[in-house]
């Protein structure tokens, strides 16, 4: 049994006026550690050490920051479709996007080897240090293989390979861990829902474009991609629906929105994600890793295509920069800090920056005209605009009209 769902403190039945986007975020948090607390008294029933090694540590990184924009997109999801009055629904299903975002999280840190997450070691890093043989250790068996004045220096890396590969491992059944816990909330809103199927349509379709996005953009990695539609189709299967059109569709589909309503959120969504992944990609090269969480050449050091590296190859064939094409050029992983320091300036001497800026107000503004064709509220459309405003760093240009 997992216990009495959580009572939110929040607006009165029918008080619309109070039912606002970042109320939604922050009773979202109230609901999290409620569904969280009941997963690890699960996880402490099944195995002691599973529960305080693993599953304690996914419920931490979880609760550990985060934006909670998919939370308040799919809030305004449900405005926009008319929703009101409980809002336990939508909270669920807040939650169990939050948990499934953890989840991505996690297993891209892997992949990509970023060693930072939302201002903290990255889940695989803080697993590598508490590997059981202790850091630096190597099993007995590797000392049996090394004698004389190097062995010990190789049992030494041995032990640290065994610490990463640990490290890597645990974090892959952690991720596993946070996205069974999504299925399992979404599931269970799902089915106390009368718009369940839809609601469980829209989510089974999300997850597998999230899996599609990781894998385009690795195999673009591998192979030295640099195209730009290559990039925006990684683009919107990674972010903009995931992170935004998805979102506004769960809430929608809580509320029973019409066909009309639901394809005008899927047009705003997938514009306002667009412009998310866009800003997110310039904060990857030129973001202050103080206030972003993570470092800032993690995009660059590994050149994962991007709209941007892509806008900067084409720009620096089309100008005959040929020092830009050579920094930006297909080559190793793991860049040195002067060839990176070169990709950046490229970025901004070919005009890429400037033109992926221009395209982010774009598509923002783009977002909030799409939305309004929803017929949704002035008071939520000013909500949207706001949120399509937090996640791409600019103000729509039709924001104003919503006063």
């Amino acid at each position: 049994m997992l216990g009495p769902r959580p009572t939110v403190a929040g607006p009165a039945e029918g008080d619309d006026a109070t039912l606002t986007a970042p109320w939604a975020t922050s009773a979202v948090e109230t609901v999290l550690e409620h569904e969280l607390d009941a997963r690890l008294r699960q996880a402490h029933g099944v195995d002691a050490v599973f529960a305080r090694d693993l599953a304690e540590r996914v419920a931490a990184f979880t609760l550990r920051g985060g934006k909670r924009l998919r939370t308040a997109f799919a809030w305004c999801g449900w405005r926009a479709a008319g929703g009101s009055g409980d809002a336990t629904a939508v909270l669920r299903t807040g939650a169990a996007l939050e948990l499934l975002q953890a989840c991505a999280l996690v297993h891209d840190d892997v992949m990509d080897g970023s060693p930072v997450r939302r201002g903290g070691p990255a889940l695989h890093v803080e697993f590598a240090g508490r590997h059981p043989a202790g850091p630096g250790t190597a099993p007995d068996t590797a000392r049996t293989v090394t004698s004389g004045p190097s062995g010990s220096s190789a049992a030494g890396s041995y032990g640290a390979s065994a610490a990463r590969s640990f490290g890597a491992s645990a974090a892959v059944l952690a991720g596993d861990l946070a996205l069974a816990w999504a299925d399992d909330l979404l599931t269970e809103t799902a089915l106390g829902s009368p718009h369940g199927a839809r609601l469980h349509q829209e989510w089974r379709a999300m997850r597998t474009e999230m899996v599609a996005g990781q894998y385009r953009d690795l195999r673009a990695q591998a192979s030295g991609a640099s195209g730009e539609e290559e990039a925006l189709t990684i683009a919107a299967l990674k972010s903009a629906r995931y992170t935004v059109a998805r979102p506004l569709a769960l809430g929608a589909a809580l509320a029973g929105a019409g066909t009309r309503t639901t394809e005008a959120l899927r047009s705003a969504g997938h514009c306002a994600g667009l412009a998310f992944q866009l800003r997110d990609d310039l904060l990857g090269a030129f973001g202050d890793p103080a206030l972003t969480g993570k470092p800032a050449d993690d995009d660059l050091r590994s050149r994962k295509l991007t709209p941007l590296l892509a806008a900067a190859v084409r720009l620096a064939g089309a100008t005959g920069d040929r020092e830009a094409a050579r920094v930006l050029a297909p080559g190793a992983h793991d860049r040195p800090e002067h060839l990176v320091r070169g990709m950046r300036a490229a970025l901004e001497r070919t005009g890429a920056r400037a033109e992926v800026e221009a395209r982010t107000a774009e598509l923002a503004a783009a977002a909030v005209r799409h939305f309004e064709a929803t017929g949704a509220e002035p008071g939520v459309r000013r909500e949207f605009a706001a949120l399509v405003e937090r996640a791409a760093g600019v103000a729509p240009r039709h924001a104003e009209e919503l006063v």
